[in-house]
């Protein structure tokens, strides 16, 4: 195939490239690119995409989503996913070349982003080397949920001392990611009768999208500054609900946690529903006032389900991540075999269980704490000197600040122009499930550079002011 059509215009593809998804993305950003596509212009739904190109709709979902990560689209609730096209390059920059997929923003505010400067390449290069040399050859065939038990008993004291999660080597699945994770236990939740999911209402769109890509449809419920409103749980809205995906440790994009008498609640309302909490526990390592807080699972194994990655610690270069199951839960998944398409290779597993077991993972640890914890305050310094009519919430942990805007400002109106004075920063918005009132915008910290937070802060002020 050398041409597709998106919404009426024929785009060109790349023949030779094997990858659909790959494929459709080059198309999308050559054609927004080339003009073929211009800034404002809608692009289908991706059921709707999906089904004139005849592939899945998972696929143009995720697609979509990469171009929103680069600055091509942005995805409003009500409006679609809309053309973006980006900031033209510099006057005297060489003409008739090759285009080129910008990189990351000069200032990067993105949330969502690890300190990918700090990947220990040296420690993984050698835990990496020693999986590859000593790992037994029939370790070699593929991976199942009785295989790498070493590794995963490794993995398993890890969490059970820093987490204070209650499980056994068996129960540990690994995956290559949350949003992994989360689809194969909503696969797994839909054979067992779930119909819908219950999401935070704002949260991480990549996890609601997988569970929905796997048969659980998502159901909003509201974040205040004690986390999860868990009454909504048992509201007329959500009957029938038994599912929902939570984070207690610290709630993105809002930053709070979840407060004590809620975590009880939480576990209440699952146990008398006969439910399931996915947690996602995606920055927990994170604290800087205080350890953080222990897992909701270790207060229910029975009820709740610990989602881990390592792509805030490590990065999403290392795509390894992992699910405490609970054991009722695991017999279900090894007579279905559900989470083999999710399971991440042998030196990886190894590799990881590597640098933990000889204390290299948790040195990293402490060392990105440190830097963090001085990188959130200068951030934070900068924005009460700059920002005086913006108010940074959350509590003192992970690698974002939501900021609250003054009354009437267009936060999407504030990203473009950030963007084109080099600031990366996300609109609030793009978080919710529903539209709400109150402008805000998420300052990511976590791949800013040290030293740039004061003028990344100045360039969004200028934004601020149009």
């Amino acid at each position: 195939m050398s041409t597709i059509v998106v919404g009426g215009v024929l785009l060109p593809t790349d023949p030779g490239e094997r990858s659909s998804s790959r494929r459709l993305a080059t198309a999308l950003r050559r054609g927004i690119q080339d003009g073929l596509l211009p800034d404002g212009s809608v692009l289908p739904p991706s059921r709707a995409l999906a089904a004139e190109l005849g592939c899945s709709r998972w696929l143009v979902t995720e697609v979509y989503g990469q171009l929103v990560a680069e600055g091509y689209l942005v995805a409003t609730v009500g409006s679609g996913t809309r053309v973006r096209t980006p900031a033209p390059a510099a006057t005297g920059a060489r003409q008739g070349g090759p285009v080129r997929t910008p990189g990351r923003p000069r200032f990067d505010l993105s949330p969502g982003v690890a300190d990918l400067r700090a990947f220990p390449r040296t420690q993984w290069a050698a835990a990496y080397r020693r999986a590859v040399l000593e790992l037994p050859t029939d370790s070699l065939a593929g991976q199942t949920l009785s295989d790498s038990i070493p590794a995963r008993t490794v993995i398993t004291g890890y969490l059970e001392r820093t987490r204070q999660v209650r499980e056994t080597p068996a129960q540990l699945v690994m995956t290559t990611g949350a949003s992994a994770a989360v689809g194969w236990l909503a696969r797994l939740l839909a054979t067992l009768g779930h119909r819908t999911v219950a999401v935070e209402d704002p949260s991480w769109p990549g996890l609601r999208e997988a569970a929905a890509r796997n048969g659980l449809r998502p159901v909003p419920v509201g974040v205040d500054e004690e986390g999860l409103r868990v009454e909504e749980l048992s509201g007329r809205r959500l009957r029938g609900t038994r599912a929902v995906i939570a984070t207690p440790a610290h709630q993105f994009p809002v930053g709070v946690a979840l407060s004590p008498e809620r975590r009880r609640a939480l576990v209440e309302w699952a146990e008398r529903v006969d439910g399931v909490v996915v947690e996602d526990d995606y920055d927990a390592e994170f604290r800087y006032d205080r350890r953080p807080v222990s897992s909701l699972q270790g207060m229910a194994p029975d009820r709740v389900v610990l989602v881990g990655s390592l792509s805030k610690s490590l990065g999403p270069v290392v795509a390894l991540g992992w699910a405490v199951v609970p054991q009722w839960l695991l017999g279900r998944m090894l007579l279905d075999d559900l989470a083999r398409s999710v399971w991440p290779g042998p030196f990886t597993i190894e590799a990881f269980a590597g640098l933990v077991d000889g204390g290299a993972y948790e040195r990293h640890l402490r060392t990105s704490r440190l830097r963090l914890r001085r990188r959130r305050a200068a951030l934070l310094e900068a924005v009460a000197e700059l920002l005086p009519g913006c108010v940074p919430g959350g509590v003192a942990a992970g690698m974002h600040v939501p900021l609250t805007l003054p009354a009437g400002t267009d936060a999407a109106a504030v990203v473009a122009r950030a963007r084109e004075s080099g600031v990366g920063v996300a609109d609030l918005a793009r978080y919710r499930v529903r539209p709400a009132s109150g402008a805000g915008l998420v300052l990511g910290f976590g791949n800013l550079r040290d030293g740039r937070e004061r003028e990344a802060v100045a360039r969004l002020a200028g934004a601020l002011r149009g």
